[in-house]
């Protein structure tokens, strides 16, 4: 697995990715997204294509809390040790956990990036980001925000959701230079989570000429 490509599958596993077991050493990767993020999952999916079965495939799935169907994609990639490996760091008995390894694990701004990508949103209300750290404990955020400091010189604030979830959120401060650290990774179909530069009033990133369309997609897959 070349660097670029174990970052990315970090960046996923940080995320929306499931390392799924398939045997005591070998496990394969799983990436769901929403119909809205299929050009997102197709980057994921051609990044890592010599690890993966099938392309991309449309599903439909009834969401209880929802009460509305929802299309998204699904793909995987074949059973590896290497997705193994990788299990046995990030998985524990009661699920995914954040290792101590992950100073070494999320130490690039592409790795940042996908994580971003996945979990990460921009509130243009008040010109800040947040990253939704799901239901992990508190050493595990401990173990992360210390990354993002050290890392990438970020420190973000940790807010408890009424659901008991937890995010990291960043100051406005903290979020411009969030996006500085992002943007150059971020793939045009997921622009809509950063902010405008306030230099040119152009969305962060490459190319600078689409404008940024900030929404947060009110769907569980966003």
């Amino acid at each position: 697995m070349t660097a670029r490509e174990r970052t990315i599958v970090v960046g996923c596993v940080l995320g929306d990715g499931f390392l799924q077991a398939t045997g005591k050493r070998n496990a394969r990767l799983r990436l769901e997204h929403s119909a809205t993020q299929k050009e997102y999952l197709f980057w994921k999916w051609q990044e890592l294509k010599r690890y993966m079965q099938d392309r991309p495939k449309r599903l439909e799935r009834f969401h209880p809390v929802w009460r509305k169907r929802y299309s998204y994609y699904r793909c995987q990639s074949h059973s590896s040790p290497q997705f193994g490996k990788l299990r046995a760091v990030f998985y524990r008995d009661h699920g995914k956990g954040i290792p101590k390894e992950i100073k070494k694990l999320l130490a690039t701004p592409l790795a940042l990036a996908v994580w971003y990508m996945d979990d990460g949103y921009y509130y243009v209300r008040d010109r800040t980001a947040y990253l939704y750290l799901s239901h992990l404990n508190l050493t595990d955020v401990q173990r992360l925000k210390d990354v993002l400091a050290s890392a990438f010189d970020l420190y973000p604030k940790l807010e408890r959701k009424k659901t008991g979830a937890l995010d990291f959120k960043f100051s406005a401060a903290e979020t411009r230079k969030l996006m500085e650290i992002v943007a150059p990774h971020v793939i045009k179909s997921m622009r809509y989570k950063l902010m405008k530069n306030p230099v040119s009033t152009e969305s962060y990133g490459r190319g600078g000429a689409e404008r940024n369309k900030i929404t947060r997609h009110n769907t569980p897959y966003s």
